[in-house]
């Protein structure tokens, strides 16, 4: 994984359920495209929705691979659902809640809650924005016929250490 759609992780429950923000911030790139000034229409700086789906499959990935001391590569297979009823625009904070549903030696299902924390004066107000349930594979060494790389190449080493700065025993590769 090149980039990380999450912040820090400030819950993990094993097996069971992790929470994960992410800071919407001006200074992310992609804002500045999403949507740019026309004319005399101003820009509109939003997260685009595939992000924060992607920051809700790091978060409960990372749940999914923590249940097997993350030995595992852990994949993406399929969205199930996948919701967002509001923008995240800059100076937003996103909480991702991340339950596992069904867990075993192939693979994993979540549930998953994304919330928008907005601020208004010096109180923090949350809302619940979308829904985002997801289906996991554990890999193994081939697959379809393909030679798979044999170092763990979805928790590499920025997840590690995402996970050693919120806290959390990363062992070792």
């Amino acid at each position: 994984m090149r980039w990380n759609w999450i912040d820090r992780i400030v819950e993990l429950v094993p097996r069971e359920r992790l929470v994960a923000i992410k800071h919407v911030s001006l200074a992310e790139e992609h804002l500045h495209e999403h949507f740019p000034a026309i004319g005399a229409t101003p820009p509109l700086p939003i997260m685009p929705g595939c992000l924060i789906i992607e920051g809700m499959a790091q978060s409960a990935g990372i749940l999914v691979g923590h249940a097997h001391g993350f030995r595992e590569r852990v994949i993406l297979a399929k969205i199930s659902v996948a919701t967002l009823e509001q923008d995240a625009e800059p100076g937003c904070t996103l909480r991702y809640t991340a339950t596992i549903d069904r867990l075993d030696e192939v693979g994993a299902s979540t549930k998953g809650r994304v919330e928008l924390i907005r601020w208004e004066g010096t109180e923090a107000r949350a809302q619940t924005i979308g829904q985002i349930d997801l289906l996991y594979s554990h890999l193994g060494d081939t697959a379809s016929g393909l030679a798979i790389p044999s170092h763990n190449f979805v928790f590499s080493a920025a997840f590690r250490t995402l996970l050693s700065t919120s806290g959390i025993e990363v062992p070792a590769s």
